[in-house]
């Protein structure tokens, strides 16, 4: 029954993050070489150091912001648009990415990536105008949009499946550390300083990368079989064997080869509610208002009467162990469940400060207004890291069959970006329109998230093609309890015994 689903192209994958096509069925069995080896550890902090570099970049806007305005004679206007147009130059990337890592490799794309970013970072320290910031900006964004894609998919393909999830989830503590970074950096360094030593994480990946090992699936995809056993050997140790993922590796890469169904095939009814929950999810995961708790921290706090110097720095730090306790929980607890737990907490945080900006603008007990402001950001920090900041891109990965995980990847990515783009754009113009107005609508919005997943999201984890079967009728087993896949999605039962049927209106095994 299977192998009869994989060879239609529709078999699925555990796989956290990104989508894509280099994604594949892993065995059931853990193999020899499932420990965390020397140059397995090197090849992922190469990597995950790419996601450093962005989260500096995200948080650059907030510490230079009033600076930079004053030196440039910008306004409020033209710092929302440099601001923003990272995420234009992300989306970009992100459109561009997949078919890059496929065509010049996963550690060559990294390289292109940081060329993108040193070039980008090089242009904002040497402008005198606008312009030329805005260049850098852009450029600055195409790099990020790069390393979103190929930075998961990268540490995706080399690990083994039973430390996989733990080692993607740290993607975000990466981007944490960056956004700390330039917080605490943002306190002694002029802008024009800082662009300069923004630099320095990038020449550090750019020659990390000549000691690891190019990803053996990707060898494997274009046939260079050699290299594809030398690499495997090499991240899952010498004494390691890898016959069996080896082979594993193969099969599933020519699944996928024979089976993609392109962009146009996503689009067909059997796709759309994948698509909806992909769609849905990316959409409340940015216009929850988190891109501008980096890109604008500094305005926020400003707005409060909270000091621009400790405070972005003090959340910055104090965000890190949510960033931690997030790759925690990934694992030990369902993907669903953390996503309410999220939405809940995020919406109460963001209705704080809501009504301490209220009390602001009314002038009623004014004197709370810092505080309520600090420890909603700081709670809307913990909310978010534990569920909304990477589960929505776990869902993604874990949803969508083989064959049109491409195509997925790609319309979710844009989405994601196109949606934080209208986000760090317009929040500068909504917070003079009234900022508790502002930051109700983002209450408003994660209690839309907690109401979308508890109806529309399925659990996903630790579900797998054979787990459970069908009744002869093609319905689940009713109360089950528990996630299944069938044919190509995963289905959680309810309570209520409602059933997802998706394929053709049922699912069939």
């Amino acid at each position: 029954m299977e192998k009869e689903c994989m060879e239609e192209g529709l078999a699925n994958t555990k796989r956290p993050l990104l989508p894509a096509e280099t994604n594949f069925i892993s065995s059931d069995k853990p193999n020899d070489g499932s420990s965390l080896t020397p140059v397995l550890f090197l090849s992922a902090i190469v990597a995950l150091s790419g996601n450093f570099c962005f989260g500096f970049a995200a948080g650059y806007t907030s510490t230079a912001e009033f600076e930079m305005m004053e030196d440039l004679d910008m306004s409020i206007a033209a710092y929302s648009f440099f601001g923003s147009i990272l995420t234009i130059g992300a989306a970009i990337g992100a459109i561009l990415s997949g078919k890059i890592a496929d065509f010049v490799g996963r550690k060559r794309t990294m390289w292109l990536s940081q060329i993108f970013f040193i070039m980008g970072w090089l242009g904002i320290a040497s402008a005198t105008s606008v312009w030329g910031i805005n260049i850098g900006r852009l450029s600055i964004g195409f790099a990020g949009g790069l390393i979103a894609y190929v930075v998961p998919v990268y540490i995706a393909e080399i690990t083994p499946k039973n430390i996989r999830g733990r080692l993607v989830v740290t993607l975000q503590l990466m981007n944490c550390f960056g956004l700390s970074m330039v917080f605490f950096l943002g306190n002694f360094f002029s802008w024009r300083t800082l662009s300069l030593l923004a630099i320095i994480p990038c020449l550090m990946q750019v020659v990390g990368l000549v000691f690891i090992p190019e990803s053996p699936r990707w060898l494997a995809s274009i046939g260079k079989e050699m290299e594809f056993e030398d690499a495997l050997r090499l991240l899952r140790g010498a004494d390691a064997g890898v016959s069996e993922e080896a082979t594993e590796i193969r099969d599933a890469t020519e699944i996928f080869q024979r089976g993609d169904a392109g962009f146009q095939g996503l689009f067909q009814k059997k796709y759309a509610y994948p698509l909806t929950i992909g769609v849905g999810l990316m959409l409340l995961q940015q216009l929850g208002g988190n891109s501008v708790f980096a890109a604008y921290l500094s305005t926020v706090f400003a707005k409060a009467n909270v000091s621009t110097t400790i405070g972005p720095t003090a959340i910055a730090f104090l965000q890190m162990p949510a960033a931690v306790l997030g790759v925690i929980l990934m694992d030990a607890f369902g993907r669903r469940a953390l996503l309410m737990v999220s939405s809940v907490a995020s919406c109460l945080c963001l209705s704080t400060m809501g009504l301490a900006f209220y009390l602001q603008e009314h002038h009623y007990a004014k004197e709370f207004t810092p505080v309520l402001v600090f420890l909603g950001v700081l709670g809307f920090s913990y909310a978010f890291s534990v569920g909304m900041s990477g589960i929505p891109w776990v869902i993604m990965s874990e949803i969508f069959p083989i064959n049109v995980k491409a195509s997925a990847g790609s319309l979710v990515t844009l989405v994601n970006w196109s949606s934080a783009w209208l986000v760090t754009f317009s929040f500068n113009f909504m917070l003079e329109w009234s900022s508790a107005g502002t930051f109700f609508f983002f209450a408003s919005i994660s209690a839309l998230a907690f109401l979308f997943t508890w109806i529309m999201v399925p659990e996903t984890k630790g579900t797998f093609i054979g787990r459970h079967t069908c009744n002869a009728n093609n319905f689940c087993l009713l109360n089950c309890n528990e996630s299944i896949m069938c044919q190509d999605y995963h289905v959680r039962c309810r309570r209520e015994c409602v059933l997802f049927l998706l394929h053709n209106y049922f699912i069939r095994c």
